[in-house]
């Protein structure tokens, strides 16, 4: 197992979703928020997310194709 600490930098259309539960569900990754800031336009989240590498790849990508920005604050550590 890998984990990554991202920031996820959400638009507006997406504040209200579940991402975070419908990507622990589609994706088994463990999230880990570490900090976040939401209001009625704009949200951000710093988040440890682990997994298999190949999974969190495609957990990243998913997240991307919605509109959210992911920068990687780390390269993967192992666990």
């Amino acid at each position: 197992m890998k984990t990554q600490r991202l920031e996820l930098t959400f638009p507006e259309k997406l504040i209200k979703k579940p991402v975070l539960y419908d990507l622990v569900k589609a994706y088994d990754v463990i999230p880990n928020i570490r900090r976040a800031n939401v209001d009625e336009k704009f949200g951000w989240m710093v988040l440890e997310l682990s997994g298999e590498e190949e999974v969190l790849k495609q957990a990243f990508a998913y997240l991307e194709s919605l509109g959210i920005e992911i920068e990687h604050l780390d390269t993967f550590v192992e666990q």
